[in-house]
């Protein structure tokens, strides 16, 4: 199988992309039998296969080094040709759609592409090119604009990644000083950030109102795929978080400041202490992380040993932390090779051992659907694929000790915890995004000052003192880049984090019988919408109020037991 490195990438002459799309649109037209529709939509799967996977490609070396000169143009090219080529892809959605063969092709690929092409055909007009590529070229701004932080800490200059460690460095002026120069970054830079996101907001809800909605919240939904519940389904996920999960996470802070020695509420810096002998960290080089990673997969099953060596062998984990590399991780897909990519940022701390699970969770999954027709099919949507993820890191756990060595006992407390205490912020960094794109003309101030509420309600462990202005001015969503680049994305987190605490509790009782609802989950890649592949693995649905309670419950209880004792 081909490496990364070896794989080809010239860009595609866009005029010939638009004439085969077209040309591909009109065969199926004119197919006079099942038969003949069929051979053109597996053409056209073909031709789809190609040109993501060299957009993948381009957007992957670019973010390695988004310095590098001759994928930066790349970049620019896609940002500009997507939305273009979006248009041929609707003519052939909308012929799909009225094709006299589509129950043909709903009884052999199921009904769930025609769900899934009525909704995207509800997300774009010609109209909206110039709107979409404008959004391409200020997302990209924004992610350069991270990528480009040189902050200046103890006699060294790091990137905000590499700054990452000393922002739980066991020692509190220490910790405190990377907080400050962290947040004093974003402070030199927030006019830049202000205006980038106030150009986001105004170009998405004139997007929103160009297609005939209220502004962008609808046309947000439609974007992200849902295509099994709404926006009012969110909003009693909302407020079960609030009622459930927030007095256990205000718990877990409480214990939190008790073993630090701080006051109640904690500081920003203090918060990100969970021990006062250090947080966990990770044994060893990054090599030595991949080696236990291959450990775990291959001693987990014989499926995912297999995929994790054809990860490393082929160079598709991207993992060191480097000048010039985007921030955060994800997973993504080459189509016509049929592998998925890892990208990341090592920097020494417990994240590093997540992302080789939580990625590798995504990449597994992708691994096991590579084959499915059509290609859409390879992932679910947004919330089922973070199931995928944030699953996998529990099954992490019977491996841990060789992660962490002596500290095996703080990761399990942390991971656990962490679960917990995430979902809180993660539904406030959704219930912002609604307040945002309801008030589109909101200023900068306001935003900020609509986080700085928000976070009186989902994170009441947190004292805005003012001691790092640019977190207790309510301007730290800034560094959340989803809410640029991705928006309305981050509640499927939330749900999903909600299933894998289902997994947690199974894999406490059997790690046999877990793995196996793990794989009866993943093996049905996107062919059923979200809830449908909880019930046909037997898990309960986020949106069952009982859900929420249970997990909390649960976890709780192995929090203030013997597992947590004696940490320190």
């Amino acid at each position: 199988m081909m490496k990364f490195s070896e794989m080809p990438y010239a860009r595609p002459d866009l005029a010939a992309v638009k004439e085969e799309l077209a040309a591909l649109t009109e065969q199926l037209k004119a197919a006079e039998s099942y038969q003949q529709a069929r051979e053109v939509f597996l053409a056209k799967e073909q031709t789809a296969k190609h040109l993501a996977t060299l957009l993948t490609l381009a957007q992957v070396r670019h973010s390695i080094d988004t310095r590098d000169p001759f994928y930066d143009e790349e970049e620019k090219f896609w940002n500009a040709a997507m939305p273009e080529v979006e248009e041929y892809e609707q003519a052939w959605t909308t012929a799909m759609l009225e094709s006299p063969f589509r129950s043909d092709f709903a009884a052999e690929y199921g009904e769930l592409m025609f769900v899934n092409a009525e909704i995207k055909r509800k997300t774009f007009s010609p109209e909206i090119i110039p709107l979409l590529q404008q959004e391409n070229d200020l997302t990209q701004a924004y992610e350069k604009l991270l990528a480009s932080a040189q902050i200046p800490f103890e006699g060294g200059v790091y990137t905000l990644s590499q700054l990452s460690p000393f922002k739980n460095d066991p020692d509190d002026g220490r910790r405190l000083a990377a907080w400050k120069a962290e947040g004093q970054w974003y402070k030199e830079n927030q006019s830049e950030l202000d205006r980038l996101y106030d150009e986001l907001v105004h170009l998405r809800d004139k997007m929103g109102r160009a297609l005939g909605y209220e502004g962008y919240t609808t046309l947000g939904y439609y974007r992200m795929g849902r295509n099994c519940y709404t926006k009012e389904d969110v909003e009693k996920f909302r407020a079960a978080v609030v009622k459930y999960l927030v007095p256990v996470a205000e718990e877990i802070y409480r214990a939190q400041a008790e073993r630090l020695g701080k006051s109640y509420p904690l500081s920003f810096a203090d918060a990100a202490l969970e021990f006062r002998s250090g947080n966990p960290k990770p044994v060893g080089t990054p090599d030595d992380i991949l080696e236990q990673g291959r450990k775990f997969y291959h001693e987990l099953s014989p499926e995912t040993g297999a995929f994790f060596q054809t990860m490393l062998d082929c160079e598709l984990l991207d993992v060191l932390s480097t000048e010039g590399k985007q921030g955060g991780g994800y997973c993504t897909n080459l189509d016509e090779y049929g592998v998925p990519f890892i990208f990341a940022n090592f920097n020494g701390t417990q994240h590093d051992v997540e992302v080789v699970t939580h990625e590798a969770g995504h990449a597994f999954a992708c691994w096991t659907n590579r084959d499915r027709v059509p290609m859409e099919y390879i992932w679910p949507s947004m919330e089922g694929c973070e199931v995928h993820s944030m699953s996998m890191e529990f099954f992490a756990w019977p491996w841990a000790e060789g992660f962490f060595g002596s500290d095996v006992r703080k990761f399990r407390y942390s991971h656990l915890s962490g679960a917990i205490t995430f979902i809180p912020y993660g539904t406030m960094v959704d219930h912002f995004q609604h307040e945002v794109y309801a008030h589109p003309d909101m200023t900068p101030e306001q935003r900020h000052a609509v986080w700085k509420e928000l976070l009186g309600v989902y994170m009441p462990w947190m004292k805005l003192d003012g001691e790092i202005p640019f977190y207790a001015e309510g301007e730290g969503w800034q560094r959340q880049h989803h809410i640029y680049s991705s928006p309305f994305y981050y509640i499927d987190y939330c749900l999903a984090q909600t299933v894998a605490l289902q997994f947690w509790a199974a894999i406490q009782e059997d790690l046999g019988s877990a793995w196996k609802k793990y794989m009866a989950y993943t093996t049905q890649g996107g062919s059923r919408v979200f809830t449908e592949l909880l019930r046909g693995a037997g898990l309960e649905s986020p949106f069952e109020e009982q859900c929420l309670r249970g997990v909390c419950e649960k976890a709780m209880e192995w929090l203030s037991g013997p597992n947590g004792e004696g940490i320190a």
